[in-house]
């Protein structure tokens, strides 16, 4: 089966994306005190004991990953590869093969489960035989057209169906983009008319149905400069296409028993993507068991806030709701954007801020599982926000296996942290997605702009693969 390929322009895009760089302070809601205390002491992570946390992990592994994160340190080698990838002869010849044929041996075999469904399957019973679970993400995004998001379907339709083939537990999500199911114009036009109505809520969204709370009073409305004109019939024609994708989406979840997670992406098309995951979430998330769940990103100002007001309409509503949070992965994208267009940018001012906004949300969350109203992925490569999450879980007499809270991280980043949580008993997935090279091209940009730096949250990891690939070595000698 044919799938979509990402288009040059999307590539391009993404190249301006960069990512937070998380350091090992932070301020928090969730108190430093807590995991310092003798009380919580037998509550914290286990991070030294390097044999212990890498003991599933295979040396092969540990030297391709520790090579790619040295590599990934040096910011020069991120900026050649990127300045490769936008070079026009990159299009098409012999330089764009051995570019491909780099990446698929390096950041692609490291941050990537596989080229189809079938090696990620592979990929993932490989990780449950170390104790860990997957979230299985068809790498398509940002779709044009009709076409192209009903060949993206079939990609995420038959996400699902490998799941059954699989044991039970070991695929906790299957991931979708709602860029790759609805066209991107049509979510920016869904956009502009969702920010009109909150400026001006007489304004009649006929087309609009039942969801939770999208805005907060300090969410950015920039993006809308004047009254944006009705759908046209094509594209309510459209949206409802749009609809149908993601209601046979969500009824395959749940035939197959497995959680559909919506990615968060850009604050342009969030509006858009809250109203389809919240609309869904209202129809299929029952009996405090949500099977749509949505992502908050903390690196907005807003976040917090809405965080509120979302859950809080949803309570009152009776739906069980289901939010991942991370820290956010478009940051130099958002702030050029509102800088463009004269406002501020609607990413936090500093690091410190995001940590304790992404920490504040975690105890929001924590406090809501605690009390049976929903579910939350603690999504985070930050040691120190895995410490006080696991501190406030215990505070709260939240089991470390409850299937309402989860950690996550990258497949192929932040090991020590995953098999730290997982080796204190809380649940812990990887994000696995797979394609070909090229459709994960803007997915495996982002992770090399992430890991730029020798001070970046992949430093931790440096250190105690170091410390591991070590230890091997002496035993090995002596």
């Amino acid at each position: 089966m044919a799938f979509r390929v990402l288009s040059r322009r999307i590539i391009n895009n993404i190249h301006c994306s960069t990512a937070m760089k998380p350091r090992n302070t932070c301020r928090s809601s969730l108190s430093t005190a807590a995991v310092s205390s003798p009380h919580a002491a037998a509550t914290t992570l286990d991070l030294e004991d390097v044999e212990q946390l890498f003991g599933s992990v295979s040396t092969k592994q540990l030297l391709r990953s520790s090579a790619i994160q040295h590599a990934m340190a040096v910011e020069s080698v991120v900026d050649l590869g990127i300045w490769v990838t936008k070079l026009k002869v990159f299009e098409s010849g012999m330089l764009r093969d051995l570019v491909m044929n780099t990446m698929r041996h390096t950041l692609y075999a490291n941050y990537c489960a596989g080229e189809d469904a079938a090696a990620a399957g592979r990929s993932i019973l490989a990780l449950n035989d170390t104790g860990l679970r997957s979230m299985l993400a068809y790498g398509a995004e940002d779709a044009l057209d009709n076409e192209g998001c009903d060949e993206n379907l079939q990609g995420f339709l038959h996400s699902v169906e490998v799941t059954k083939s699989l044991p039970p537990s070991s695929v906790s999500f299957v991931v979708v983009k709602i860029t790759a199911i609805c066209p991107m114009a049509l979510l920016e036009r869904l956009s502009d008319l969702l920010r009109w109505q909150e400026k001006d809520p007489s304004f009649v969204l006929p087309w609009k149905q039942d969801c939770f709370t999208i805005f907060a009073e300090s969410s950015p409305l920039y993006h809308t400069q004047k009254r944006p004109e009705p759908l046209t019939p094509e594209e309510e024609s459209d949206l409802q296409l749009a609809n149908l994708r993601l209601l046979k989406l969500c009824e395959k979840c749940e035939e197959a028993n497995v959680r559909l997670l919506v990615d968060a992406e850009d604050t342009n098309v969030q509006p858009a993507i809250d109203y389809f995951t919240y609309s869904s979430a209202i129809m299929h998330n029952k009996d405090n068991n949500p099977i749509v769940f949505g992502t908050v990103q903390t690196y907005l100002k807003d976040a917090k806030e809405r965080l509120l007001l979302t859950t809080e309409a949803a309570q009152k509503m009776g739906v069980p709701m289901g939010v991942k949070l991370v820290r956010g992965a478009y940051m130099s994208r958002e702030s050029k954007l509102a800088e463009s267009l004269g406002f501020a940018s609607p990413i936090h001012s500093t690091i410190q801020d995001t940590h304790h906004c992404f920490n504040h949300c975690s105890s929001f969350m924590l406090e809501k599982v605690a009390n049976r109203h929903g579910s939350v992925v603690l999504a985070t490569h930050n040691i120190e926000s895995g410490k006080l999450a696991v501190a406030k879980a215990h505070e709260l007499g939240v089991e470390k296996v409850n299937e309402k809270v989860e950690f996550a991280q990258l497949y192929g980043m932040s090991e020590a942290l995953s098999y730290g949580l997982s080796n204190a008993g809380f649940r812990v997935s990887k994000y696995m997605p797979f394609g070909a090279v090229e459709m994960t091209m803007p997915y495996l940009i982002r992770r090399a702009e992430e890991n730029r730096g020798v001070f970046t949250a992949s430093g931790f990891d440096r250190q105690l693969t170091r410390k591991e690939l070590a230890r091997r070595l002496k035993a090995l000698v002596f």
